[in-house]
């Protein structure tokens, strides 16, 4: 019998590694055994010798190392063992993974959808809290118990959504703490270790109660997507048996109620609209136009021409040299530029700056703006999301990026996506049909269309990803090419 020790219950590398060196030794399943951290091995266990120099490599389908990492996640004790029996099989029986009806794939099967589930359920019951740290500053924590091995799996779930936060996940099993760029692992909690309850707590129940639908209300299928073991570690579960319990009533009293009028607030913002309209039509006209690039960005601060001014942190007017030779232009500050007042700061502005660095480009040599200076959100929790700036906005907030255009005079425009390129040209354009090509906008200028740095963060595949950002690097590169001065200093 030959052991091979792993280093976590999800150590996935080191069981390939330890199944690869078996199968060049020649050892079969019911000779092998794993051991996960200080587990002992059995009294006759041998740990398993190197590869013999020169041992051919294992050749498996295409779909059996996505399906091994998902086994070696699973609960089951025997895991270990039972991915090596199926990479042994597929040595000899290289259809294995198509017979539905092997008795080994059909509990692959049911361990792999398992995992999935579960990842899932972390996905959607974590529930961080905010505490005070004195080195970390804001730091939010959440407590989870899965009922599988999940964590390693799940982690680039939270560090591609909260990527700007720092925060750490504790479980029974293995943790995971995210600084805001770099994820390491770290030992199994204890309960007594989860955060308590913070500030916007109440907040948050008060709003999950509103939401509440009384008419949609199906307990049984509630309770089979949200099962009880996470309730301990979710606030708004505090609610459920009262809102069930007057669901009835709620539902009667809706089925009685006489439709209403739009509320007030809605006819504020309705006329809020109406006149941002008429703001916009009449502001060529009426505004007067800055004389140089610092004076556009003091009056910027005061701009009303749209609605979004109101929930706004500040305005983000562009940044960089008042004779730049590229105006690189995005689609809207996010939740960071909003905050910091400066554009492509943001994990999309790391995105940016490392195709630019890539490219040999020196961004302190260009100016750098958004088509709309003020950040378009819809709160959700603690949270603000983006949203897409219509085309009444854009057209309000053209206004300064021609100014920006007049004053800079630059040899060329860099659209970063497709809104970015309908504000410049004043239509919209695909980014399929315009991207890498050098269009000519008038004598002096040259525009650029090419993607957004958001949109290789959003990619779910990593190989697209990979594949997305030379995508992007090349464009840099073509920038470059184009306006030799952006070049870094040797």
């Amino acid at each position: 019998m030959y052991v091979a020790p792993l280093s976590f219950p999800a150590d996935f590398d080191g069981w390939r590694v330890a199944s690869r060196t078996a199968l060049a030794l020649g050892v079969p399943p019911e000779a092998m055994s794993f051991t996960v951290g200080d587990e002992g091995s059995g009294l006759f266990a041998e740990t398993l010798p190197p590869a013999p120099a020169g041992a051919r490599q294992p050749t498996v389908p295409k779909a059996f190392p996505e399906l091994a990492e998902k086994l070696v996640c699973h609960a089951d004790a025997d895991r270990f063992v039972f991915a090596y029996r199926l990479l042994w099989r597929l040595q000899t029986e290289k259809q294995l993974l198509e017979i539905a009806s092997d008795p080994d794939i059909i509990r692959a099967r049911e361990m792999e959808k398992a995992v999935r589930r579960d990842s899932h359920k972390m996905k959607a019951f974590v529930r961080f809290r905010e505490i005070e740290d004195p080195e970390l500053g804001r730091h939010y924590v959440a407590w989870f118990e899965p009922f599988h091995h999940v964590v390693e799996l799940t982690a680039p779930f939270f560090a591609r959504r909260f990527a700007g936060m720092v925060w750490t996940i504790l479980t029974p099993e293995r943790s995971v703490h995210w600084d805001g760029s770099d994820m390491s692992f770290l030992p199994g909690a204890t309960k007594d270790m989860r955060p308590k309850d913070d500030d916007m707590e109440a907040l948050w129940l008060t709003y999950y109660a509103s939401i509440f639908n009384p008419a949609r209300l199906k307990v049984k299928a509630m309770q089979a997507e949200m099962p009880k073991k996470y309730w301990a570690n979710m606030p708004e579960t505090a609610l459920i048996r009262p809102l069930i319990e007057g669901a009835e009533a709620a539902s009667r009293r809706m089925i009685e109620t006489a439709p209403t009028l739009p509320s007030l607030r809605h006819e504020r913002q309705s006329e809020r609209e109406r006149m941002a309209r008429r703001v916009a039509a009449e502001a060529s006209e009426e505004r007067p136009r800055p004389a140089d690039i610092e004076a556009a960005r003091d009056a910027a601060k005061h701009c009303r021409a749209c609605p979004l001014w109101e929930p706004a942190t500040q305005t983000v007017f562009g940044r960089g040299p008042a004779d730049a030779p590229v105006i690189f232009v995005g689609e809207q500050p996010g939740d960071q530029e909003d905050l910091a007042g400066e554009p492509f700061v943001g994990p999309a502005g790391k995105v940016f700056d490392q195709a630019l660095a890539a490219a040999g480009i020196d961004r302190s040599q260009a100016y750098v703006t958004n088509a709309v200076k003020h950040f378009k959100f819809v709160p959700r929790g603690k949270r603000r999301i983006h949203a897409k700036p219509n085309a009444g906005e854009i057209q309000a907030c053209r206004w300064w990026l021609d100014i920006e255009r007049d004053l800079i005079r630059p040899r060329l425009i860099v659209a970063l996506g497709a809104t970015a390129a309908a504000a410049v040209l004043g239509r919209t354009v695909t980014i399929r049909d315009t991207r890498s090509k050098l269009i000519d906008l008038d004598a002096a200028t040259q525009l650029l269309v090419t993607v957004h740095p958001s949109y290789i963060l959003r990619l779910p595949d990593e190989a697209a990803k990979q594949r997305e950002s030379a995508a992007f690097t090349a464009d840099m590169a073509l920038v470059r090419r184009t306006v030799p001065e952006l070049a870094l200093a040797a």
